[in-house]
């Protein structure tokens, strides 16, 4: 967990995400926003460069100039629970999906930070940071059985060494895997 911006991002509890999209964040916005991070598996900076074309068929396409490293492009599929969050949100017909200010640019990481901060303070949750939403959703992913080849895909790693530093493992997992030993 982050302490004064040390450490690593908080893995978020499914409790700790039901409490803050309906009860932390106040706006269709942030909804969203923290939305693509947790279901794509999005740095938020990705999250805050999308265009409103960037979103569309059923996919979110997060373009390779956009990327850290500029890569690949890569497309993430919306899924039902998902396209629910995104259906509330009324973005503006074209341009930045999260446009700044007076409607110029796009949102700025500060107020991204400021969205969610606020939102974990009406909670009651500490050590989250906008990254804690990547966490989660590779954590996810990992604990349901998904090949890490296949999360590799949807989180853009380029290796999956990086990848597995991302994975969160808990202390009953860490239980189960010493019970196996023995004779």
């Amino acid at each position: 967990m982050k302490v004064n911006g040390n450490g690593q991002a908080k893995v978020l509890t499914a409790s700790e995400l039901e409490r803050l999209f309906k009860e932390g964040f106040t706006s269709e916005r942030a909804r969203a926003l923290f939305a693509i991070c947790l279901f794509t598996g999005c740095r938020i900076s990705e999250a805050l460069a999308l265009l409103v074309t960037d979103v569309r068929n059923n996919t979110i396409t997060f373009r390779k100039s956009t990327t850290k490293g500029k890569l690949k492009t890569r497309q993430v599929v919306i899924t039902p629970a998902f396209a629910l969050i995104l259906q509330q949100y009324q973005p503006p017909n074209d341009g930045a999906l999260f446009p700044g200010m007076h409607g110029r640019g796009h949102l700025s990481r500060f107020m991204a930070d400021k969205l969610l901060k606020d939102a974990c303070r009406r909670i009651g949750v500490e050590g989250v940071s906008t990254h804690s939403f990547r966490r989660t959703a590779l954590t996810q992913m990992h604990n349901a059985g998904i090949p890490l080849r296949h999360i590799q895909e949807i989180s853009g790693h380029n290796d999956l060494g990086t990848l597995q530093r991302y994975l969160e493992v808990s202390a009953e997992e860490k239980q189960k895997a010493v019970s196996v030993i023995g004779w």
